[in-house]
């Protein structure tokens, strides 16, 4: 027999290799769609993925730009940012710093008297927060927070993180927050700030809490999608550089001047707001 003859036609060729091709067409196909839909999150997993590559290259001394049309910049921080440099951050225009207190109903972050008493020594004003567990003893979290936390006259309001989205029941979970605001509000005589991420106020929390001042958490948006009438405080990113911080950490601006962001501070006892 001819040698040509002996040569496979392509109808004879292995099944594997005919379906190949389309299958992985097919799944190409599928991955473009899929970044499609859900590009927003998949580049937001690469950047972060990227951060924590680098982040044993970086120096402290990286610098995010603030965010145009706010003039008062802050963060939010916790043990999770390592030793601050507070007055390095001070110097780059951060004028307000939220710290991280307590979790749970036993968890305190072990970085925060640290970073309280940095805050104030570098001229930063600051306050402190909760992050709430709803399937905990709402009581229990707020003593834990009154223990931990001495706010005095001249600090800002206090916080409660209201995000985690393990919960059993949603009338519960409320029932828990607004336990935590009242006996945080009849403690310290002033009334906390909520705050939450976009997705989680608007499903759980919006029109239960409106008398609160919120802190809104919402990402890769020019703007807030709540009207600005309803938040006074916006984290716009959470893998901002701030020199004095080394890796990411929140950036947030507050709407308003700095004389509004004064006005919040915590009143003497019996008196009207703090004098600047």
């Amino acid at each position: 027999m001819p040698a040509s003859s002996r040569r496979s036609s392509p109808a004879a060729r292995p099944l594997w290799r005919r379906v190949l091709p389309l299958a992985l067409l097919g799944l190409l196909l599928l991955g473009l769609l899929g970044y499609g839909r859900y590009q927003r999150q998949i580049n937001r997993h690469v950047r972060r993925a990227y951060a924590s590559f680098i982040s044993r290259y970086l120096t402290g001394r990286e610098k995010t730009p603030l965010l145009a049309g706010y003039s008062v910049h802050g963060i939010d921080v916790s043990a999770y940012q390592g030793n601050i440099n507070w007055p390095l951050v001070a110097s780059h225009r951060v004028r307000f710093a939220f710290i991280k207190a307590t979790e749970g109903v036993t968890l305190r972050d072990n970085r925060f008297q640290r970073n309280w008493r940095g805050a104030q020594r570098a001229g930063v004003y600051r306050g402190a927060y909760h992050y709430f567990q709803p399937n905990y003893d709402a009581t229990r979290q707020a003593n834990l927070f009154t223990r931990t936390v001495p706010l005095a006259p001249g600090d800002l309001p206090p916080v409660l993180d209201v995000e985690h989205a393990n919960f059993h029941d949603v009338a519960q979970m409320r029932q828990g927050v607004a336990t935590w605001l009242r006996l945080v509000e009849r403690h310290y005589g002033v009334r906390p700030i909520l705050y939450s991420n976009y997705s989680f106020y608007k499903r759980h929390l919006a029109g239960h809490f409106d008398k609160y001042p919120l802190w809104l958490a919402h990402y890769e948006v020019s703007q807030p999608r709540l009207p600005r009438e309803k938040w006074i405080i916006w984290q716009h990113s959470d893998e901002a550089y701030v020199p004095g911080i080394r890796g990411t950490v929140d950036f947030n601006v507050f709407q308003g001047n700095f004389q509004r962001l004064l006005a919040m501070r915590i009143p003497p006892r019996g008196r009207g707001p703090v004098p600047n």
